[in-house]
């Protein structure tokens, strides 16, 4: 590869600027989307009566995270290879790979319809909601099932888009999603000016609404050509070994982020049987404790950028290089905002609520608990990022599977729960009972324990030499 055809992240003599130029956009790509999630709790705790609502939305916030994370294997996967071929100069094989993820993409679009079709009244049920939470989140998740092919593709695309290099696509398309959603959320619960008064239900059609605006703005994007990727209307027929190749990366990886996922459901569902005020307060501090994790999601994507390019060039050193950085601008962000939530935690909650109760008060105390990991979460947010963008994607995956299991789950029972039934047996083992805040240790001890095994992998250097 000659000069003229290396990507610019890889002509820029030092690693903190490219860093930088891919970190920030995704910064603020997620800033917008949790303020569309902000948007929605305010909404639902300020015009909508009762904890319901707002119980609901905790829920919901899992399934907005489950959804996307279904493409997570193909996604994950069309990263990696994208920003191998983009480092080594080879663009025609980046957009195959990129025409191949989206293919990939309609297929699982049909599964996870039939999902939230079909087993989503039974999926709400089995996390302890009943009465009115439960029909509120059925409600929403009606409408919610059909922006699943929009929010494919804004997944897809934007995962090859990253792998190029190209952060800016994602955030432009993030922009107008999230101008859509908020603006026609609130318009449709509030029945402002020429619009309906819907409620509950204009929260749902906003969500929508705006997954279809992105999709379509990410479309325009890739057909115009960005990034060295333009696509073209044309057939493309199935290439099962670029597909193989793409899952052979994806699938560890996507795993691991729906082992995330369904630990954490399990993980909730302890929580909510606590009641409503743990139902409604873990929700809800879920909800703000994004605004420490952003950071950690902006810089992960970063480096698994630069170690797939640097390693597609030939240069290891520029990858654990820009890993570093990555980590420790992460950490320095993460930890001011976890000082926040110690010293005001409850002043946030009360922001999304009536008045101050129970709810707050509740929301303030997880918090604190929370800000002790930020660090550990850059830690472990930046470095497996920096090893599934090499490839290396089993390795966060066991790590992930084993804090969950291991830790997290069992230490949320025996922590929040005062008795700890026994399967198959009549026997229980004493819990401490602390509730929702002895949950909350459990996840802060699980972080910790992940974050130094994850920083071992990469110690290690074997993910310099994974053949993808």
């Amino acid at each position: 590869m000659n000069a003229t055809d290396s990507p610019p992240l890889l002509n820029s003599g030092g690693v903190l600027r490219p860093v930088l130029m891919l970190a920030l956009p995704v910064l603020a790509e997620e800033s917008l989307n949790l303020l569309v999630g902000l948007t929605d709790w305010y909404l639902a705790g300020n015009f909508l009566v009762g904890e319901e609502p707002l119980a609901a939305m905790g829920l919901l916030a899992y399934v907005m995270w489950l959804i996307p994370s279904f493409f997570s294997f193909v996604g994950i996967g069309a990263t990696a290879l994208v920003a191998r071929f983009i480092g080594a100069g080879n663009r025609e094989q980046a957009l195959h790979v990129t025409r191949q993820a989206i293919l990939l993409g309609l297929f699982l679009t049909l599964l996870v319809m039939a999902v939230c079709f079909g087993g989503g009244p039974t999926f709400i049920r089995a996390m302890n909601f009943t009465d009115l939470t439960a029909e509120l989140a059925e409600r929403y998740l009606v409408i919610l099932a059909w922006a699943v092919p929009f929010i494919m593709f804004e997944q897809i695309a934007t995962a090859c888009l990253r792998g190029s290099g190209d952060t800016v696509s994602g955030l432009q398309a993030r922009v107008l999603v999230n101008l859509t959603n908020c603006l026609l959320s609130a318009a449709l619960v509030t029945g402002w000016g020429p619009f309906p008064h819907l409620g509950w239900e204009g929260l749902a059609i906003g969500t929508l609404c705006g997954h279809i605006v992105g999709a379509t703005v990410l479309l325009v994007i890739l057909l115009r050509g960005r990034g060295g990727i333009a696509l073209a209307w044309q057939w493309e027929k199935f290439d099962i070994p670029t597909m193989r190749r793409i899952l052979r990366i994806g699938l560890p990886a996507g795993f691991d982020l729906l082992a995330v996922i369904v630990c954490h459901l399990i993980y909730a569902g302890i929580i909510y049987s606590f009641g409503k005020t743990a139902q409604a307060a873990h929700g809800l501090g879920v909800q703000i404790e994004a605004m420490s994790y952003l950071a950690g999601s902006a810089f992960q994507v970063a480096a698994a950028t630069m170690c797939g390019q640097s390693l597609g060039a030939q240069n290891p050193a520029r990858a654990v290089r820009s890993t570093l950085v990555a980590t420790g601008l992460a950490m320095a962000t993460m930890c001011t905002a976890g000082f926040f939530f110690f010293t005001h935690g409850e002043q946030l909650a009360v922001i999304f609520a009536r008045e101050p109760g129970k709810t707050t008060h509740l929301t303030g105390e997880l918090l604190r608990i929370v800000a002790i990991s930020c660090p550990f979460l850059a830690v472990l947010q930046v470095t497996s990022g920096a090893l599934r963008g090499a490839g290396d994607t089993t390795w966060p995956f066991l790590t992930t599977l084993a804090g969950l299991i291991c830790i997290r789950l069992p230490g949320a029972a025996w922590l929040g729960l005062s008795s700890i039934p026994l399967p198959f047996s009549d026997l229980e083992i004493p819990g401490f009972g602390w509730g929702a805040q002895g949950a909350w240790i459990a996840m802060v001890a699980d972080v910790a324990v992940r974050s130094v095994l994850i920083s071992a992998r990469f110690a290690g250097g074997k993910w310099q030499h994974v053949n993808v």
